[in-house]
């Protein structure tokens, strides 16, 4: 049985969707072992557009999210050019619109 290509041609690796997630990750837990940042998330959910009427809730998924040794809550997305769609930048735009948080987006 042959694997099929991912969307974007990454290559996925335990629970994340790319090798350059899992080594951020790495990185974040390390950053979380030495007390820089605290409570680590993984793949966290926002609703920028409620549910209405014959349509679904517009979800944002955040690859990390992390409070910083200064107590600010921090939500990061590990993102490459082909990753950065013109979906993506709309979500990420509601984000600071609707949660007042800006994306941390790291390369």
């Amino acid at each position: 049985m042959r694997m099929r290509k991912t969307k974007y041609g990454n290559k996925k690796t335990a629970g994340f969707d790319s090798k350059r997630e899992a080594m951020r990750y790495r990185d974040l837990d390390l950053l979380q072992k030495a007390g820089e940042i605290s409570e680590l998330k993984t793949q966290v959910t926002f609703e920028v557009v409620p549910k209405q009427e014959g349509e679904r809730a517009v979800k944002y998924i955040a690859d990390f999210s992390y409070f910083d040794l200064n107590g600010n809550y921090v939500v990061e997305d590990v993102k490459s050019p082909a990753t950065k769609t013109p979906a993506y930048v709309i979500k990420r735009k509601l984000m600071l619109h609707v949660h007042g948080i800006r994306v941390l987006e790291t390369y």
